[in-house]
């Protein structure tokens, strides 16, 4: 039986729940619940107009109705008085087909009907600005390799260690915070799990980080692509296919060279096939392609892929394989929808699997000091609308992740892609407005 909220409340002493969905621009949606009233809304689930949402929706459509995941809810570490609870969307008796984690747990139950679970981690990179967004908040991060920057990163210990504890609190397993590459970026590891409890963390996690950076005055962003010299932040999943019992690597195989079974290199396989086709889901945003597309940042390296291929602990690549029987995905980033990130993985590399895709020839080189060597290789879309053509052609990746989602996807973001083009930028009018 589903936990009752109304004992948990009780129990944990909460005040409000806050009913929350990811829609499909991976925006979070919510509804603040008084326990007084949870009982019943339990039961039949929060209110939600879908058409103001960034879903396929029209004004005209009945109620979604938002039933929580009552046995993932978790209390608030720096608002014990709030639970965030994900939900699940609701269409009267229908779930809905376009939900980020209505498809991620399809997907899910379709592979565990196989044999397999996926076990995730990742790894969502973030700046700290100030809170006009017009610059990093410490202006004493100017180290030309800041990455690893131990002065930086204790100049802002107090932000990151509070999100450490919340986490901890929460036992996700925080095992690491660093300064990445960038000035006034970070990130923080934690412990990999099954796709659905990782993308519910990384949704919570990128709330987190948000209200607690505001808590000290600052603000945190994952955009893409917030400052055009600096890296982009990426969001890096690790990968690893397991029985359902978890007890055996279905991607281990000590007999090759880099400890990786068939089923692994046709996981990889299927990544490769649709890769143009995932660019969609990945790199979701017009910013997206500023990350992907970027000449060295400051740095030396922009650490983004920029060709579709695969190498062994080469972080030059888009798919790396860091450790025997795991792979490392390096295309998404920040803005990626949690749940759409891990759809989109699994579906693709399940199709490798199914057709016995063939990744091709291993990347040994260096491929920002040898970008010749990857003309054989396919190419990233250039620009936003480009992976939408890509995707919406791709036939079987998007009956794989479903048809009411795959066309509802596209007519939005097209129509976000149409208000993007529509807008007359400083760069225009600087190079043409005396042609």
């Amino acid at each position: 039986m589903p936990q009752d909220l109304a004992v948990y409340a009780k129990k944990k002493k909460i005040q409000f729940f806050l009913f929350s969905f990811t829609d499909l621009f991976g925006q979070q949606r919510g509804k603040l619940v008084p326990a007084s009233a949870i009982g019943e809304i339990q039961k039949s689930g929060g209110g939600f107009a879908g058409y103001a949402t960034w879903l396929d929706m029209e004004a005209s459509d009945p109620d979604l109705m938002a039933l929580p995941d009552s046995d993932r809810v978790v209390q608030l570490p720096w608002k014990p008085e709030v639970a965030w609870v994900p939900c699940d969307l609701w269409a009267g008796d229908e779930p809905v087909a376009q939900s980020p984690r209505g498809i991620l747990k399809r997907l899910m139950a379709e592979a565990e009907a196989d044999n397999q679970v996926m076990l995730t981690g990742v790894e969502p990179e973030f700046y700290l600005i100030d809170p006009e967004g017009a610059t990093i908040s410490d202006p004493r991060d100017t180290e030309a390799k800041p990455c690893f920057d131990q002065a930086a990163l204790m100049r802002r210990y107090d932000v990151v260690a509070e999100i450490s504890r919340h986490m901890d609190a929460l036992g996700w397993g925080v095992y690491q915070i660093d300064h990445e590459d960038a000035h006034g970026q970070f990130e923080i590891n934690w412990d990999y799990a099954d796709a659905l409890t990782t993308a519910d963390r990384h949704a919570l996690f990128k709330i987190m980080v948000k209200e607690v950076a505001a808590a000290h005055g600052l603000r945190a962003t994952f955009m893409p692509k917030p400052f055009l010299h600096l890296a982009g932040n990426g969001c890096h999943a690790h990968i690893s296919l397991w029985t359902k019992t978890r007890k055996k690597a279905l991607f281990s195989d000590k007999s090759d060279e880099m400890g990786l079974s068939d089923a692994g290199y046709h996981f990889i396989g299927g990544l490769i096939k649709h890769g143009a086709a995932l660019s969609a889901l990945m790199l979701p945003t017009v910013n997206s392609y500023k990350r992907v597309n970027a000449s060295t940042t400051a740095s030396g390296a922009s650490w983004a892929p920029n060709a579709i291929s695969y190498g062994g602990n080469n972080r030059s690549h888009m798919v790396r394989i860091p450790a025997p029987g795991r792979l490392e995905y390096r295309l998404a980033d920040g803005a990626v929808n949690p749940y759409l990130l891990q759809a989109g993985i699994l579906a693709a590399g399940r199709l490798g699997m199914e057709h016995r895709a063939n990744p091709g020839t291993r990347c040994d080189f260096d491929a920002y000091k040898q970008p010749e060597k990857l003309k054989r290789h396919g190419k990233l879309p250039l620009n936003m609308l480009d992976a939408l053509r890509v995707f919406e052609a791709d036939e079987r990746f998007c009956a794989a992740m479903g048809e009411d989602f795959s066309k509802g996807y596209v007519k939005l973001r097209q129509a976000d892609w149409a208000r993007f083009a529509a807008h007359l930028t400083d760069w225009e009018q600087q190079t043409t407005l005396d042609c």
